[in-house]
């Protein structure tokens, strides 16, 4: 399984965001900050093994094949009931 990461900003994060508080940026400086800001989240991403891809794959394939026979379940119900409420068409 994936290691766990806490979701804690870093220091470097932190610290800029403090500066970047304490004194007012230009819209360049502010749009490289958050650029700086996005690549460091970028860096706590966890990728999932290939084993956990898989199986994350096939946990969404049943749920959607399921969640299909659900509706289509519901759809002839539904089509059964309005042919009887309305009768036969022709």
């Amino acid at each position: 399984m994936a290691r766990k990461v806490v979701d804690e900003p870093g220091e470097e994060v932190v610290a800029n965001a403090r500066m970047a508080r304490e004194s007012h940026r230009g819209p360049f400086a502010r749009l490289s900050l958050f650029i700086k800001q996005v690549f460091a989240e970028l860096r706590k991403v966890v990728t999932p093994t290939r084993k956990e891809l898989l199986s994350y794959t096939g946990v969404v394939l049943v749920f959607v094949v399921i969640m299909m026979g659900i509706v289509s379940l519901l759809d002839w119900v539904f089509g059964l009931a309005v042919l009887y409420v309305f009768g036969t068409p022709g």
